[in-house]
This record gives C-alpha cells, sequence and structure tokens, in this order.
C-alpha cells in the first residue's frame, strides 16, 4: 500500500494492464432478491480470486464504501473485507451524522467502521469535511456572520479530523465545489466566505493532521469539460497560493455507454500538476431491466475507467460505491436504473467485476486462476473481445478490446479481420476502421497509438446486418492471429 507522507509530486509506478472480459452471470431485473445464506455466499467467494490481492499486488487502493448499520450482515461484512483494501465511510463522517446538534458529536458508526477497517488491515479515506448537502439545518440556516461560520467550520474540521489524526490516511475535505458550468456552487459555505472558504478549509485540515493527504472531490469531472476545467483552475491556483491540496476526487457517477473517453488526458491534467488522483465513488449505472448485453456494455466501461487510472502514474485508488447492488443509492435517486456496482444483490461476480480483477491482473471468470501467461512469439499472445452491445432492426453497435500479452508495446497497431457475411461497417470512433470487400482494418487514433504490455485498447463500430449482427471468426494483431473472447 502506498506511504502515508504527503508529497506534492508523488507518483506510483505506471502500469498499463487490459481486461479480459468474461460472461458472468446474468442479473434479474432490480427487485431485490432473498439474502443469501452465508454458505451460498461462502461458496460464490471461493469461486472468485478477489480484488483486494491483485491490487495489494500492484500497490493500488481498491475500494468500497461502508455503511455501519449493514456491518451487522454477516455476509456484508465478508466481502467488504475480502474485495477491498480502502474503505470510506458512505455517510456516517458527513456533516448531520456527526454533528446534528452543535458542539454535539456522535461518532458511535464512524468508530465502527474504523474499528472494521482496522482489524481487516485497510487504508480509510475520510469522506467528507465540508459539503453542502447532509449538512444540519443549524449550520445551514444558522444565518452566522462570516466570524461566525469560520469557528463554526474551524471546529468542525479540528474535532471530526482530531479524532481520527494518524488513522485516515486521506480526506475529501471540500466536496461538490462546483456547478455543471465550472462555476463555483452556491452554499451556506461560498455565501458567506466566498470561495476562499475551500483554502481554509485545507489549511485548517493541514494544521491538524501535517501528515494525511488532502483532496478537493467532486462529480461530472470524470472527462474534459467545464466542470473539470472548473476544478483544474482552483487546483493550480491553491498550488500558486501554498495551499496545501494533495489531490483530486473524481467520484465516477456514471451511466453504462456514456463513459468519457478522455478520462486518462483527464487525470493526467491533475497528476501533471503534482497531484494524486483516486476516483472516489465509482459506479456505472444502466436501464432497468438487466440484459446480457448491458451487463457486458458496463463490463467494458469499468475496464475503460479501470485501465485510465492504471495508466497514469499517480493515480492511486478506485473506490466503487457501495459493496453490492442490493445497497447501492441508484435505485433510489435515479428511476428506473440500478444494476450500477460489480457484485449484483445476491453477492454474485458480474461481468463487471471480472473486468475490474482482470484490469488488476487476476482471474478474468469463475475457474481461471492467474490470468493468461503472455505466449512466446508466434503464439496467439493477443486477445480481442468483440461484444454486440445494442442492436435496432439491421443495426448494432459493437465494442472491440485488443489486449496485447506480450512483454513489449505494440506501436502503430493494425487489427485486421473479416466481417461476417452480409454486414457492413457504417462509423467507428476510437480507432479508423476501413471496411474493402468483407476485409477489415481498424488502427489508431491520436489518443491510442501504443498498445503497452499487458495493455489493451477499446474501439467501438456501427454495423448494418441482414437481421443478426453476428461475430467474426478470427482477428489478427500486426498479422499476428489472437485468441478471442
Amino acid at each position: 500500500m502506498p506511504g502515508r507522507t504527503r508529497t506534492r509530486a508523488r507518483a506510483l509506478a505506471a502500469v498499463a494492464l487490459g481486461c479480459a472480459l468474461a460472461a458472468g452471470t446474468a442479473t434479474a431485473a432490480h427487485a431485490a432478491p432473498a439474502a443469501p445464506t452465508e454458505t451460498a455466499a461462502e461458496t460464490e467467494r471461493a469461486q472468485q480470486s478477489g480484488l483486494r490481492e491483485p491490487a495489494d499486488e500492484l500497490g493500488l487502493r481498491m475500494g468500497t464504501a461502508v455503511s455501519a448499520h449493514l456491518l451487522d450482515q454477516q455476509v456484508y461484512r465478508d466481502t467488504a473485507a475480502t474485495e477491498f483494501n480502502f474503505i470510506t465511510h458512505e455517510n456516517s463522517l458527513k456533516w448531520e451524522s456527526v454533528q446534528p446538534q452543535r458542539g454535539q458529536y456522535s461518532f458511535a458508526d464512524a468508530d465502527r467502521i474504523m474499528e472494521f477497517a482496522q482489524a481487516n488491515d485497510q487504508e480509510v479515506h475520510g469522506h467528507t469535511l465540508v459539503w453542502h448537502s447532509q449538512l444540519p439545518s443549524w449550520v445551514e440556516d444558522g444565518n452566522f456572520s462570516e466570524a461566525e461560520l469560520t469557528e463554526v467550520t474551524t471546529d468542525h474540521i479540528e474535532t471530526t479530523m482530531g479524532r481520527y489524526a494518524g488513522e485516515i490516511a486521506t480526506w475529501d475535505v471540500v466536496n461538490e465545489p462546483f456547478n455543471e458550468d465550472g462555476t463555483f456552487r452556491d452554499s451556506v459555505f461560498q455565501r458567506t466566505l466566498g470561495e476562499d472558504y475551500i483554502a481554509q478549509a485545507l489549511t485548517t485540515a493541514d494544521s491538524v493532521d501535517p501528515d494525511a493527504r488532502l483532496f478537493v472531490n467532486d462529480y461530472n469531472i470524470e472527462g474534459i469539460n467545464a466542470k473539470s476545467d472548473g476544478m483544474y483552475a482552483l487546483a493550480e491556483s491553491l498550488l500558486d497560493q501554498g495551499v496545501p491540496l494533495d489531490g483530486v476526487g473524481i467520484q465516477g457517477h456514471l451511466v453504462v455507454g456514456q463513459v468519457p473517453g478522455d478520462v486518462r488526458q483527464n487525470i493526467e491534467r491533475f497528476t501533471d500538476l503534482g497531484l494524486e488522483v483516486v476516483i472516489t465513488e465509482l459506479d456505472i449505472r444502466m436501464d432497468l431491466p438487466v440484459t446480457e448485453a448491458k451487463l457486458e456494455r458496463q463490463a467494458a466501461d469499468y475496464a475503460l475507467v479501470m485501465d485510465a487510472c492504471l495508466s497514469v502514474p499517480g493515480c492511486s485508488g478506485v473506490s466503487v460505491w457501495g459493496v453490492t447492488d442490493a445497497h447501492s443509492w441508484v435505485p433510489d435517486v435515479f428511476e428506473g436504473q440500478g444494476a450500477a456496482l460489480p457484485i449484483d444483490e445476491a453477492y454474485a461476480p458480474k461481468p463487471a467485476y471480472w473486468a475490474i480483477s482482470g484490469a488488476l491482473g487476476g482471474a478474468t471468470g469463475p475457474g481461471t486462476g492467474d490470468p493468461d501467461e503472455p505466449g512466446e512469439p508466434g503464439e496467439q499472445d493477443c486477445l480481442v473481445t468483440y461484444a454486440v452491445t445494442s442492436h435496432w432492426g439491421q443495426g448494432a453497435v459493437v465494442d472491440v478490446t485488443v489486449r496485447n500479452d506480450t512483454g513489449e508495446p505494440v506501436p502503430d497497431w493494425s487489427l485486421t479481420w473479416t466481417q461476417p457475411a452480409g454486414e457492413r461497417i457504417t462509423g467507428a470512433w476510437n480507432a479508423q476502421v476501413v471496411q474493402s470487400g468483407s476485409e477489415a482494418t481498424a488502427t489508431p487514433v491520436a489518443w491510442n497509438g501504443t498498445i503497452a504490455p499487458g495493455g489493451s485498447v477499446t474501439f467501438g463500430m456501427q454495423i448494418e446486418h441482414g437481421g443478426e449482427a453476428a461475430s467474426p471468426a478470427a482477428f489478427a494483431l500486426e498479422g499476428q492471429t489472437c485468441r478471442t473472447g
């Protein structure tokens, strides 16, 4: 696991690991099933290698959000302990939970999660100290003067953070400060203290625990857009002022099929500032009911986010927002959507789980154990996954993932195949695809020109077909026949 000492230019070794998607058990529509027995849950977990071990080997934080009351359930406790090395308090460190009345602090639930994490040798991410939401009314409606609100905020940070000084390694000091257009969000803190409330909060936090790493966290900043530009400008400004900012939290509440294509580039621009980046609250929701095609597309989307983090030195962790679909916040907030997490309501791993595991270098499906070793020259040392993610009438959308299992990079790659009879490629993204007769060739675009050793690239295509989309029989990367799966 990464060390506790702060550094503005902290960087992990670059890792560019691809993933091979394996079919998982399709999840039923989002109707809560009966809770699994402990024996069934233990059997299911015995069939998977776990995410924690390969994450530990990479020095990556692989985390989840935990609710204190759910720790009463044995299968929940066991899953959270087995799968993850990094724990976030889902709600029990938020202001309304720890200080519902002025000066009256309650840490019972937060302490319980700390005890769980310490018993299981897990690092803890503190979430969150200053946020416009889940505030008690005495703060939100207090009509405080600037001096009074500064005193209130300072006391809250000093008391909450001070309780866990030396025990919580990273903190979301300020959460969700931006509007979608990159301007500062209206909040009691912004209205009363101005945007300087962010620098004040970080400075106070640093004085409480100088060894903790301090983050500003927000959603919809996964790709390069107006909101992430606002975060970037804030980070630059804070660093120029000498304010103790160590990292940016990118939440990652995403939708299947809508993951930005420039996640890696966005992470890189923050790490280029010397900041650490963590994907703090990842979930990728879908329209219900669940289908196999949606699960496979979700797996590809999880793989994209994992690859983006793993390929950038300084992206130190990925946390999913909840242990299983059974306790996800998504269905309560987004009507008709759900199934957003890698483990389903019955605690069974989904294709997304195996995508994450494969990206970490672990198993890629039940019974696979260690991932395939790279082949010798001349053997099938590449893997191509061809997945139809949506279809209509005589059209379909296809995702193609190419994994390089050699020990050498593949620059200016070229993938060739024979498109099934009666099919025509009408468009492509994240690659240049040309079809001549039935022969098709894909070559890179500017941002994915090299496939790193053990790494992968994914591109998409739209095709026309005669009634049902089929998969090509074989693919060749640089003339070398690849495995398919």
